[in-house]
């Protein structure tokens, strides 16, 4: 009976062993975020028409209007991000979501981008509903969390609502930043995931 009941336990052990280690296993979609950018290289990601570094654990924006964008595309999702404008005054940059590649002879997709412009953070000229204000603070490290589902987007901005809405009309894409360096300055961005719904 001894010998019975300790081999029942072996296999219990042995099966709750096997289901750790299969926990250990990367997520699958929809069950954990992904980190986009591994704080060191540029890997996954494409830049073009600006010069990217990643300096101190973040991508930086040193030059030129272009964009650095996910090498693949993207449907449903909740993306997060850190973002900070150096420059002193009047910055500006974007978030692309669910975005193309921009068409010739432009710097940029023509569709999403939550703006990172000095006093329209987050607004999403596509969308008239999507307006935020007063979420932001300058000099300083900013969040965005951003869900895009189906039709529907919301935006937070550091742990605060934004704004929500309808409208949104194409079903994927590429998340990208955009460079606007002549103008809107150098930015960076870091901690960067996706969580695919």
């Amino acid at each position: 009976m001894r010998a019975t009941c300790l081999a029942a336990v072996l296999l219990l052990a042995a099966s709750l062993s096997s289901a750790e280690e299969a926990g250990a296993k990367p997520a699958e979609k929809g069950k954990e975020p992904a980190s986009l950018f591994d704080g060191k290289t540029l890997n996954g990601w494409k830049v073009t028409g600006c010069e990217a570094v990643v300096e101190d654990g973040a991508i930086l924006l040193k030059a030129g209007n272009g964009m650095v964008r996910t090498e693949r595309t993207y449907k449903d999702f909740v993306l997060e991000v850190d973002w900070k404008a150096l420059k002193a005054d009047n910055w500006d940059s974007g978030v692309f979501f669910r975005c193309g590649d921009a068409p010739p002879g432009k710097h940029w997709p023509q569709l999403y981008q939550s703006n990172l412009r000095k006093g329209i953070e987050g607004d999403v000229e596509e969308l008239p509903a999507a307006r935020s204000k007063g979420l932001t603070k300058a000099h300083e490290w900013n969040h965005f969390k951003l869900t895009l589902k189906g039709a529907h987007a919301e935006l937070e901005i550091n742990g605060q609502p934004a704004w929500k809405t309808d409208g949104v009309t194409v079903p994927e894409g590429f998340i990208g930043l955009q460079a606007e360096i002549p103008g809107g300055g150098q930015f960076l961005y870091r901690n960067i995931t996706v969580l695919e719904l």
